[in-house]
């Protein structure tokens, strides 16, 4: 495992390097590590990267790699290979908080942007989790819950668009498009600060997902208090995805993608499982940002289209496959 995330590591420090001598001002390699070295040496190169780029970079490493704990959580808790964090409400939530905000208040209060889709994120997986409790939270009851309760709640959310002033919807959409432009040191010391806690449960996390996955009666025989686990596990995924979702809106199919490609590289054990995962989560995002910056520049494609563009296939080839397994 230490041989696959070094190889990781240098891969995700490539694209680093990469993404952050992307731009109108292209920068060479030994420009971008100058400026983050020696910034006095070349005081435009480091006003370029580290006051634009970097934080820009930042955030989408820790974006990929919380989805893709969340996305590994997840496939546990439903035991269901094929699903992802947005089955809890999660981007749902988010997103009628955030285009509630958009539509009552004032351009001056954005700075609550984030805060409001945190808070939507957690109350619908709250809600979700309170209607599919009847003696316990079966996998299956929290699916088709979820499924039915973001339904509702992305119907609400398209009304609000339909309704709302064209500047309203401008930011609306742009917001659930999952955009990282423009996205500034104080955004990614709000998206680490909410993270950290979540990242760090994340290291006790690993023997209650391998036990979760299991049927229940044989995980209580192995000591494990199924549905205080099951809750735990959720509130902890609900974290590590509201948190990402409400500062770089909805970012699709990370979370599925990234444990699958963790799974088939070190196998299941969580243990092994989630650094990987993260890992991959992170370069994914990271990669997919960067493509949205290139394909059409100096015209940028968000970089949750990129990662729908990407997953969406994948999505199908992997129903395909598990379909075919005996």
């Amino acid at each position: 495992m230490i041989r696959i995330c070094l190889t990781l590591g240098a891969a995700l420090s490539a694209l680093a390097v990469a993404s952050l001598g992307t731009g109108e001002m292209p920068l060479s390699a030994e420009r971008v590590v100058s400026a983050l070295l020696f910034p006095g040496a070349d005081p435009d190169a480091a006003l370029v990267v580290i006051d634009f780029r970097l934080p820009r970079l930042l955030a989408a490493c820790l974006a990929g790699a919380a989805l893709a704990l969340a996305g590994a959580i997840t496939q546990a808790v439903m035991r269901n290979t094929l699903a992802e964090p947005g089955l809890l409400g999660i981007n749902a939530g988010a997103a009628l908080a955030v285009s509630l905000l958009i539509v009552v208040s004032a351009p001056g209060l954005s700075y609550l942007l984030p805060v409001a889709g945190f808070a939507g994120a957690l109350a619908m997986t709250g809600a979700i989790w309170a209607l599919a409790w009847k003696g316990g939270a079966a996998p299956m009851r929290l699916i088709l819950i979820g499924i039915g309760m973001a339904a509702m709640v992305s119907a609400a959310t398209t009304t609000l668009i339909t309704f709302g002033g064209i500047t309203q919807v401008q930011r609306m959409m742009i917001w659930l498009a999952g955009s990282l432009n423009g996205l500034d040191w104080e955004r990614m010391r709000l998206l680490a600060l909410w993270l950290s806690p979540a990242f760090l449960a994340c290291l006790a996390a690993p023997r209650a997902l391998d036990l979760i996955r299991l049927e229940d009666g044989l995980a209580r025989s192995l000591g494990q208090a199924t549905e205080q686990a099951r809750f735990l596990l959720i509130a902890l995924c609900a974290l590590l995805a509201g948190a990402t979702v409400s500062v770089t809106g909805p970012i699709g199919f990370v979370g599925l993608i990234a444990p699958h490609l963790a799974r088939r590289t070190v196998g299941p054990v969580h243990r092994r499982m989630l650094p990987v995962a993260a890992l991959f989560g992170a370069a994914l995002v990271a990669a997919a940002d960067l493509a949205g910056r290139m394909v059409f520049a100096p015209a940028e494609i968000p970089v949750g289209l990129v990662t729908v563009l990407i997953g969406g296939p994948f999505f199908f080839w992997l129903q395909r496959r598990l379909r075919h397994d005996p």
